[in-house]
């Protein structure tokens, strides 16, 4: 993390972050992985590797990350896939073998892998509260 020597440096590097993130959900590939305790207790460090392992194998451009727990404990581990212009798709029981799968079927090919699907979120959005 850079040093800033006043608010201005700070604003310029905030804008520059937003622009970036919004860059990549208008163009690109994100990959979510749980990785709470629980996720991570039932596995979700093995899916991050098999998920990395799979995107050089196909020579897919995806953004890897992770988050912490969602309170869904007993479906870990998740995995969320984000696609400009199509529906946030939430995988969930997740095992490494079924990562080659997931990635084949839903990046390469463009298909739901509908049996392993626990949830999706709307391109426009979940909505206000």
């Amino acid at each position: 993390m850079p040093k800033f020597k006043g608010v201005d440096e700070l604003d310029e590097f905030r804008q520059a972050a937003k622009q970036k993130l919004k860059a990549q959900g208008n163009t690109g590939t994100r990959i979510i992985v749980g990785m709470g305790t629980c996720g991570i207790a039932a596995g979700a460090t093995a899916i991050q590797e098999a998920v990395v392992e799979a995107l050089e194998q196909y020579n897919i451009d995806a953004n890897v990350t992770s988050v912490g727990c969602i309170g869904m404990c007993s479906k870990e581990p998740l995995v969320d896939i984000e696609q400009a212009g199509r529906p946030r798709i939430t995988y969930c029981n997740v095992s490494p073998d079924m990562v080659p799968r997931l990635i084949e079927e839903h990046l390469v090919k463009g298909h739901v892998v509908e049996d392993w699907v626990m949830g999706r979120v709307p391109i426009e959005g979940i909505g206000q509260c």
